[in-house]
C-alpha cells in the first residue's frame, strides 16, 4: 500500500496540536489507493538463473563499487535483495544448488551434501552418483558417471516442461552439479567443462554421445583447436589488484598471493568462468532459446569463485582479479541477453557464500579465525574406544558432521550404535572448538522449522534444514564462528559450508532489460527464486515448496497467489 507523502497543513497543524480532525481531515488522512498498474506484460521469452558459486553477500558488497560491467547493471538496475540467504546448515556446492530452482530446502531436495558416506556398504556416495549413466566424452573422470536421478525434487524446468514441452531448459556449468541441479530431471542438455575435452555431459541408457554433444560440439571443437595453438594463461588485467599480494604462512608452508598464482590451474582461475559463458551463449544462439515463440530456460552456474577461493582465499589479488574479470565477462552476456526479442529475465544468486583463510583474517581483524584442532576427533575417538571396548575408531568424517561406523565404515548394530552417538555427542558439546553436536535422527524427529525469517533461526533449526535421512552424516556437527579445517598450500586452504551467515548470506538479484533499480532489506531466500520464477512465466510447482512466490512488480503480473491486495 502506498500512503500520501505530504500533508496539508492544517492536517499537519492538527496532528502535531493533538486536535480532533474534522471531517475533510479524517477523509484525507485515509491511505491513498495504488496506482493501477500498467499492462500485464507476457511471460518472458527466456529465464536464466545465473549461480556464481562461493559469491558471499559479503563478497557481492565488497566489490559492488568497483563493478563497471554486468554486474554494476544487475546490481544498479536490478531488484537487488541486500538480504539473501541459503537458509539451511551445511552450506555447500550440491545443496545449495539444489534449492535455486525446486524451492527446497536440503531437507526435502534430499541433497544434504556433496558426497556422503552410504553406511549399508561403505561406500562413499557422489550427490549426482548415476551408475547406470555414461560420460560423453568416454572417459570415467570427474565424479564419473552422473545425473540428476539423486535429486528427490523437481525443478523449474520440470515444472515448465510439463506444460509447454516444446520449451528448451539447458544446464552449463564448469562443474557437473552446478549444471545438473538447475537444468532438472527433463532438461534438453546440461552440460559441464572436463579438461582435455570441453563441455561434456552424461548419456543415459540408449541415448547416443553424439547427439547429446551437438549442442555445444561447436565450441568444443574451437576450444580444442584454440588451445593446441595456445595455452590459456593468467596475468594481471587490473593492476590495482596488485596492492593485494602477500605472504602467507600455512601449515607451516609458504603461500604466495600474487597472480599468476605458482600452481595455475585454467580451472582454478577466470578463464573458466569466461568458457562457461562463451559456452552459454553458444547454447542462446544454436538453439535459438527465447526466440521460438514459447518460453525457455538457460541456468548459468559460474564456478571460478568457488576454485578460486578455496586454493587462493577470498582477499587476494587472485579474487580481486576474478571478480573484476567476471564483471567484463558477464557484461557481454547481459548485451547478448538484451537482444531477445521477447524478453529475458535474469535472476543471479549464489549457492553459498565463503570466507578467506583465517591466516590473513586473524591480522585483518578477525582475532577469532583459526583451524580446527586437528586431535579434536581422535582424542573424542580414543575416549570411544576405551569406553565401549572398541578396536576401530567409531567416528569418521563426513559432510557436514561424523558417521559412527565399524573398521569398514558400516554403521554399527543397534544398540551399540545409538549408544556411540548419544556418547559421542555429549564429549563433542564438551569441546570448545564446537559450538552445536547432534544427532541427525534427533533432528530428523522434530518438525521442519519455518524459515520466512532466516535471520532468526537456531543453530539447530538450521542443521534441521539440512538434515536427510540415510545420506546425512549420523552426528550433524559445527563449530564455532571463524574456525575451518587445515589448509594446505597447493590444495585447499580456505573453505565453506558453516551454519554462520558469511557461508549463508547470498546477493538475490531480478533483472531485465530496461528495469528499474529496486533494493529490498527485507530477508529473501534462495528457495522463494523457484515459485516467483514459476509466477512470472505462468507455471505452477508440480509439488509442494518450501518457498514462497515473492512480488515483482514492475513485471505487473498480478500479485503473488495469496498475498493480500
Amino acid at each position: 500500500m502506498i500512503f500520501s507523502r505530504v500533508l496539508a497543513p492544517t492536517l499537519a497543524f492538527a496532528l502535531l496540536a493533538g486536535a480532533a480532525l474534522p471531517a475533510m481531515a479524517q477523509q484525507a488522512a485515509q491511505p491513498v489507493a495504488a496506482p493501477v498498474a500498467a499492462a500485464e506484460r507476457a511471460a518472458p521469452a527466456l529465464v536464466v538463473t545465473l549461480v556464481i558459486d562461493q559469491f558471499s553477500a559479503n563478497l557481492f558488497n565488497q566489490y559492488r563499487g568497483q563493478f563497471t560491467g554486468g554486474l554494476k547493471t544487475l546490481a544498479d538496475q536490478g531488484m537487488v535483495s541486500i538480504n539473501g540467504y541459503q537458509t539451511h546448515g551445511v552450506t555447500v556446492t550440491c545443496a545449495g544448488h539444489s534449492t535455486v530452482l525446486t524451492g527446497m530446502h536440503p531437507a526435502h531436495s534430499g541433497i544434504p551434501a556433496n558426497d556422503w558416506i552410504d553406511t549399508t556398504t561403505g561406500e562413499e556416495t557422489y550427490c549426482l552418483a548415476a551408475p547406470q549413466n555414461t560420460l560423453a566424452h568416454g572417459k570415467n573422470t570427474d565424479n564419473g558417471p552422473v545425473g540428476p536421478d539423486q535429486l528427490k525434487a523437481t525443478t523449474l524446468g520440470d515444472w515448465l516442461k510439463a506444460v509447454s514441452p516444446q520449451s528448451r531448459v539447458f544446464g552449463i556449468s564448469g562443474k557437473d552439479r552446478g549444471a545438473i541441479n538447475l537444468a532438472g530431471h527433463k532438461a534438453d542438455g546440461a552440460f559441464w567443462l572436463t579438461e582435455g575435452f570441453g563441455f561434456t555431459t552424461y548419456v543415459e541408457p540408449g541415448q547416443s554421445a553424439e547427439a547429446k554433444l551437438a549442442p555445444v560440439a561447436a565450441i568444443n571443437a574451437r576450444m580444442i583447436d584454440r588451445f593446441t595453438r595456445q595455452a590459456p594463461t593468467w596475468t594481471y588485467s587490473h593492476d590495482a589488484c596488485r596492492r593485494l599480494e602477500g605472504q602467507w604462512v600455512i601449515g607451516g608452508q609458504t603461500f604466495n598471493s600474487t597472480v599468476p598464482p605458482s600452481n595455475f590451474s585454467l580451472d582454478s582461475s577466470p578463464i573458466l568462468d569466461e568458457l562457461t559463458l562463451e559456452g552459454a551463449a553458444e547454447l542462446l544462439d544454436n538453439q535459438q532459446l527465447g526466440r521460438r515463440g514459447v518460453t525457455d530456460m538457460l541456468g548459468v552456474s559460474l564456478s571460478a569463485t568457488d576454485r578460486i577461493g578455496h586454493g587462493y582465499g577470498t582477499q587476494g589479488p587472485e579474487m580481486c582479479e576474478q571478480m573484476l574479470r567476471l564483471d567484463a565477462a558477464l557484461g557481454v552476456f547481459l548485451d547478448k541477453l538484451s537482444t531477445i526479442p521477447g524478453g529475458a529475465v535474469v535472476v543471479l544468486t549464489a549457492d553459498h557464500g565463503g570466507s578467506d583463510f583465517p591466516e590473513r583474517s586473524s591480522v585483518e581483524g578477525y582475532p577469532a579465525a583459526g583451524r580446527v584442532d586437528r586431535n579434536l576427533t581422535p582424542r573424542v575417538n580414543d575416549a570411544l574406544k576405551a569406553r565401549f571396548n572398541l578396536t576401530a575408531n567409531p567416528l569418521v568424517s563426513s559432510a557436514g558432521g561424523l558417521i559412527v561406523v565399524d573398521g569398514d565404515r558400516k554403521s554399527l548394530a543397534e544398540p551399540l550404535r545409538s549408544q556411540v552417538v548419544a556418547a559421542a555427542v555429549e564429549l563433542l558439546n564438551a569441546e570448545p572448538q564446537v559450538a552445536l553436536a547432534v544427532s541427525r535422527d534427533e533432528l530428523l524427529a522434530e518438525p521442519l522449522p519455518a524459515s520466512d525469517n532466516p535471520e532468526n533461526l537456531s543453530l539447530r533449526q538450521r542443521l534441521r534444514l539440512s538434515a536427510v535421512a540415510e545420506r546425512s552424516p549420523d552426528i550433524m556437527r559445527a563449530y564455532q564462528p571463524g574456525l575451518t579445517g587445515s589448509g594446505r598450500v597447493g590444495a585447499t586452504i580456505s573453505s565453506h559450508g558453516s551454519p554462520w551467515d558469511y557461508d549463508r548470506r547470498v546477493p538475490i538479484i531480478f533483472w531485465w532489460p530496461g528495469a528499474e533499480g529496486q533494493e529490498r532489506f527485507l530477508p529473501m531466500r534462495t528457495i522463494d527464486i523457484a515459485p516467483t520464477l514459476a509466477h512470472l512465466i505462468g507455471v505452477k510447482p508440480t509439488d509442494a515448496v518450501d518457498g514462497r512466490c515473492m512480488d515483482l512488480p514492475q513485471f505487473a503480473t498480478g500479485r503473488c497467489e495469496g498475498q493480500k491486495p
